[in-house]
């Protein structure tokens, strides 16, 4: 087992156990049971639990490999990037606290497409200021589309009935618009529709600022 002992296989075990069980329960002891090895065999590859996250995030972000900058207009390769992203982290359900809890400058494949992001709103006519926080915005527009309850159905059907009669029973002259558009604000949109919306309000909005020209 040792000799097929990797930091990628251990990572892998360590995001399998934080879906299911949260990240709380990801410790190298646990994962060298989990593993059949002692905890020294994954010392060689994590010293510490923060060394350990750091190899969730680069094996998670792994997941997704974008493509090399190339000629097609940058609003195509935003959309490449920000749904590449998306997929990756809906890969694992604990990818959103993952993460939370790094820094993404010791993540090499997370180093990866923030250049590439910040490349890519350059070459849109973006000013440095203005790239750096589009980055930043699509991260964090990647991580809330991903992490959407939309793809989670875990709401008791009681509790969604009972949300749907309250909006519904609010003061229609007061509250028209949520009286009207109570049943998807409650139970939400078709899940195709959420995430291209998302991803194209997202995408509209960097085009509507991009310099003209």
């Amino acid at each position: 087992m040792m000799g097929k002992l990797t930091a990628q296989a251990i990572a892998e075990r360590a995001l399998e156990i934080g879906d299911a069980e949260g990240l709380d329960t990801v410790t190298i002891r646990r994962l060298a049971t989990d593993l059949g090895v002692t905890p020294m065999a994954l010392y060689w590859h994590y010293k510490n639990k923060e060394q350990l996250l750091v190899g969730m995030a680069d094996h998670l972000i792994g997941g997704f490999a974008p493509k090399q900058a190339d000629e097609r207009p940058w609003r195509e390769q935003f959309r490449d990037l920000i749904e590449g992203l998306i997929r990756a982290l809906r890969t694992h359900p604990c990818a959103k606290s993952v993460i939370e809890q790094i820094d993404p400058v010791e993540v090499p494949n997370f180093l990866a497409v923030w250049n590439q992001a910040l490349g890519l709103a350059r070459s849109a006519g973006f000013g440095i200021d203005e790239s750096c926080l589009i980055s930043k915005y699509l991260l964090q527009s990647a991580i809330a589309i991903a992490d959407a309850p939309v793809h989670v159905k875990t709401v008791a059907p009681e509790v969604l009935r009972a949300k749907l009669a309250g909006l519904r029973s609010l003061p229609e002259e007061a509250y028209p618009h949520l009286v009207e558009m109570a049943s998807p604000l409650v139970k939400g949109t078709e899940p195709g529709l959420y995430d291209t919306f998302g991803v194209d309000l997202v995408l509209g909005g960097i085009e509507a600022l991009a310099p003209k020209g």
